[in-house]
């Protein structure tokens, strides 16, 4: 299948888990593939993979929460492939989503929403000339359930998270007329390392997804034609985690 033939996608936090499937998706759907992530050596693994595939890709790394990266990173994107009509807002700092809201810091708050709302506004914002010029773009950005579901101990990851769906309810709204889509992907998938003390599922189906076969496909068809009609929704690839609670 080529559901993204001749497309070029931007995929933050492309490095590993979710980020990582989601850009080898897209290239074997046709796309040409800008690969970000912090790490540079997890950014060429994922370029060597989707290579060794006969896919295209292109290796950025880049810390999202620096603005000066991020225009550089925007750039290099253009002037390689020469345009940009997807943008999937997927990174953030898994080091710092921890907290109660008693114990929250504004400093731990504040680095939350530099890896979310602020480093997905200023990605939005650079790319935003480009997928107007193309007359079809599309923003997909992460959000989480945690933050739909108040989940307890996660404090300043939920409030980030909840900011990131306004930001993308807004620029649906704002962008519409320049043919833009922009929506959220709330997942639940497994990935964190094997050692991880992490309860089991309690959702209806009864597991955790996986990035591969379960989130990934959720972005692909969001930045697909077949998505054409659906903006400033947040689709919840939970296994019926939330099954619309909370909303």
């Amino acid at each position: 299948m080529a559901r993204l033939n001749g497309k070029v996608a931007i995929v933050t936090g492309a490095g590993r888990g979710i980020g990582r499937a989601t850009a080898k998706l897209f290239a074997a759907e046709g796309a040409k593939v800008a690969v970000l992530s912090l790490t540079p050596a997890n950014v060429d693994a994922v370029v060597a993979d989707i290579s060794a595939t006969g896919g295209s890709a292109f290796g950025v790394p880049c810390d999202i929460s620096d603005a000066d990266q991020i225009g550089m990173a925007v750039d290099k994107v253009v002037g390689t492939y020469g345009g940009i009509d997807i943008l999937v807002n997927n990174a953030f700092d898994p080091s710092a989503p921890f907290s109660s809201i008693i114990d929250l810091s504004v400093e731990q708050l504040q680095r939350n929403f530099e890896l979310g709302p602020i480093a997905y506004l200023r990605m939005m914002q650079a790319v935003y000339p480009h997928l107007k010029a193309r007359g079809e773009g599309r923003v997909i950005n992460f959000g989480s359930m945690a933050g739909v579901m108040g989940l307890v101990g996660y404090g300043p990851y939920n409030m980030a998270k909840e900011a990131v769906r306004a930001l993308t309810r807004t620029a649906a709204r704002e962008w519409a007329a320049d043919k833009i889509t922009v929506n959220n992907v709330l997942p639940l998938a497994e990935t964190w390392s094997k050692d991880a003390n992490v309860p089991p599922p309690t959702n209806p189906l009864g597991r955790f997804g996986t990035p591969e076969e379960d989130i990934a496909p959720v972005v692909l068809f969001l930045a697909s034609k077949d998505a054409q009609f659906l903006t400033g929704y947040s689709l919840t690839p939970d296994g019926g985690s939330i099954i619309d609670s909370a909303r």
